[in-house]
């Protein structure tokens, strides 16, 4: 199954794509719009910024990822050993 977003500028087409659809053909959802994850996480980013009145800076979100993740390895670590 291939999946295509489509921008109907004539109200024929649309009709066309209708007959389709009542032959089984294809399957229409409407009223959404194609998007990939990482359009989705940038909307909800630029969303949350918006709304914020402290939006930290690009370097304060890499610090705080790269302790997220110290603090995930370190976990992860101390867990393969008691494992093993």
């Amino acid at each position: 199954m291939n999946t295509l977003s489509i921008d109907v500028l004539n109200p024929a087409s649309l009709t066309m794509l209708e007959e389709l659809e009542k032959l089984q053909f294809i399957s229409i959802h409407r009223g959404q719009r194609w998007k990939t994850p990482t359009m989705d996480f940038i909307g909800l980013v630029q969303k949350l910024r918006s709304q914020s009145r402290n939006v930290p800076t690009m370097e304060e979100i890499t610090a705080e990822v790269e302790q997220q993740r110290s603090e995930m390895y370190a976990i992860a670590s101390q867990s393969d050993k008691v494992n093993h």
